[in-house]
């Protein structure tokens, strides 16, 4: 979907949203953007970039932001976007249709502050690196949840929310650092040359969120692999006692097997002839049994 032209202080805005062939043929013939630009910024595997064309005087922005798979489940992916300067006009590609850049758009748009075309692309990335902090939050609630079921009883569906934190932390924490290495790269290329102090401020301003970002995000992986890494030690535990208990339980049947297997044989046995033998027999075992138990208690505290 093209959307209809707006302005930002004078430039002129296209955004486009999850487009098609025909709009894409649209934005080739109407605005003369060259078909391998198209394709790349619509790419939903792209990661990070920033390309300028010394020949068209073509700037190209490529940024990571979140995509929820499922909210509730905190199942988050990372999808790309694109801003592309093009003779003067600004478009926004947003194939994915990710909220999140959608409000960034419109909040820079609103912003009074915002003067420039410049300002804007800036404003815009500020706001989509802040929307990975409420889903760090999110991790924050949830995890603490599982830590406290670390102190009872694990079920299948905490492990596999505890998967869903993993899987989470990895793409997002990914994107956060590829985020942050073009932020950090962006004041040294075309876009930052000549730039007065408000854009100077601006890029100090994105860059300090993208690195709260990143270390919230380098804590949480750090705090989730320690309550995974705890999940597996009490799982082994758990697996180890259960070992323990059919181990000395079948070490206690052998005796009585192995007594009473004798008695089953038809050759003559002593105590065979005696009206109580059987009694005597399962005495003998019992007390076999208990002796046993206090070997391996003992064994156990050596």
């Amino acid at each position: 979907m093209i959307k209809p032209e707006k302005t930002i202080n004078g430039t002129k805005w296209i955004e486009t949203i999850q487009i098609n062939a025909e709009e894409r043929a649209t934005l080739e013939d109407q605005y003369g953007i060259d078909e391998d630009i198209i394709e790349y910024v619509t790419d939903n595997d792209e990661s990070t970039n920033y390309v300028y064309d010394i020949n068209e005087d073509d700037q190209l922005f490529i940024f990571l932001a979140p995509y929820a798979l499922d909210k509730v489940a905190l199942r988050y992916i990372t999808q790309p976007f694109g801003m592309l300067l093009h003779k003067g006009v600004l478009f926004t590609f947003n194939q994915s249709h990710i909220p999140e850049v959608n409000t960034a758009l419109y909040l820079a748009l609103d912003n009074p502050e915002v003067k420039s075309v410049d300002a804007f692309i800036l404003e815009t990335l500020f706001t989509v690196v802040d929307s990975f902090i409420p889903i760090s939050r999110a991790i924050t609630k949830k995890r603490n949840y599982l830590d406290k079921m670390l102190n009872r009883k694990t079920k299948n569906s905490d492990l596999v929310s505890l998967s869903y934190l993993q899987q989470t932390l990895t793409f997002l924490s990914s994107a956060v650092q590829t985020n942050l290495s073009e932020l950090d790269r962006l004041p040294k290329t075309y876009f930052g040359v000549g730039a007065d102090q408000d854009k100077i401020d601006l890029f100090e301003d994105v860059q300090i969120e993208g690195e709260q970002v990143q270390r919230m995000f380098e804590i949480e992986t750090q705090v989730v692999d320690r309550i995974d890494h705890t999940f597996n030690n009490l799982a082994n535990n758990n697996l180890n006692d259960t070992m323990k208990f059919l181990t000395i339980w079948s070490l206690t049947m052998a005796v009585p097997t192995i007594i009473t297997g004798f008695y089953g044989m038809n050759v003559k046995l002593p105590l065979a002839g005696m009206q109580y033998a059987w009694m005597l027999t399962l005495g003998i075992s019992v007390a076999l049994i208990v002796a046993m138990l206090i070997m391996l208690k003992v064994w156990r505290k050596m």
